[in-house]
């Protein structure tokens, strides 16, 4: 999630004036952590997905529905295995000494509580495109680097992480078919918008068009589409077929085969006319 680093506040004349915060310290993102766990760990207890053990941590709860993939997703938020004959049991790691400067109240280490993570390291201005790039860039990177996953002698998969955890955790041990039951987990559902907005920049937000380029929002009124785009609006305003070749280099507005150039001139779902064009090829 990226959270604002200040408010915005509406003056008299309609317009929004945004005002800096400053930022929080290692204590008050770890505080902040802690809320935000206790609060989801007794969400999923009242949903039924997990349950509180005698060391006052969550196991995951046996599916009372014929969805396979509740119990999956409740074990990879708690650390335990989810199939197999070690299910319900914590997952294998290697540790080592943690290490922590109690001097830093401002460094990059975040809040950590319970897996969940409060980062306020890193902060971009409007006008620094390339840096808000590089931070679109690491929020859209996939879950797992191929490049730290290997394979132990007896055939499990161990995974490195990136940086220790508080504890000093480095490195995960999965055996195969838990490991892919990780991976499972991290498929979202069909049709499921990841990306959401709250706040000043929520959809039905009066707020939304004041702190916006594209000027889009509730109570604003819809552009004529004779009107020429400021080129504000014209970067907001960027198609599929553009932010597909921007983020995975996937042109598809040129021919393969001549280099000429090509339209979308229609968008087909029905896998039934899928086949039939398919076959037809």
């Amino acid at each position: 999630m990226l959270f604002l680093d200040g408010v915005y506040v509406e003056r008299p004349n309609g317009t929004a004036r945004f005002l800096w915060v400053r930022a929080p310290t290692s204590a008050e993102l770890t505080q902040l952590a802690h809320t935000i766990a206790h609060r989801v760990g007794r969400y999923l207890e009242r949903q039924g997905l997990l349950e509180r053990d005698a060391e006052n941590s969550y196991l995951a709860l046996d599916a009372v529905d014929e969805d396979a993939m509740t119990p999956l997703l409740g074990h990879s938020i708690t650390y335990r295995i989810a199939v197999g004959p070690q299910a319900g049991r914590k997952v294998f790691t290697l540790q080592t000494l943690p290490a922590c400067d109690p001097e830093d109240q401002f460094g990059d280490m975040p809040g950590k509580v319970a897996g969940f993570s409060l980062h306020a390291g890193v902060a971009a201005k409007a006008h620094e495109r390339s840096k808000l790039e590089r931070l679109c860039h690491y929020i859209s990177r996939p879950a797992v680097s191929e490049k730290r996953l290997s394979l132990t002698k007896n055939g499990n998969v161990r995974y490195q992480l990136k940086t220790p955890y508080r504890d000093g955790t480095t490195h995960v041990i999965f055996e195969p078919l838990d490991f892919i039951a990780r991976l499972a987990a991290l498929v979202p559902k069909p049709r499921v918008n990841l990306t959401r907005f709250h706040g000043v920049f929520a959809p039905n937000s009066r707020h939304r068009a004041l702190v916006t380029p594209a000027k889009r929002g509730r109570g604003n009124k819809v552009r004529v589409a004779d009107e020429p785009a400021t080129p504000a609006q014209r970067r907001a305003s960027m198609t599929w077929a553009q932010r597909l070749k921007r983020v995975f280099n996937i042109d598809i507005e040129t021919c393969s085969g001549c280099g000429g150039a090509m339209k979308v001139i229609a968008c087909i779902e029905d896998p039934i006319v899928i086949k039939q064009i398919l076959d037809h090829l």
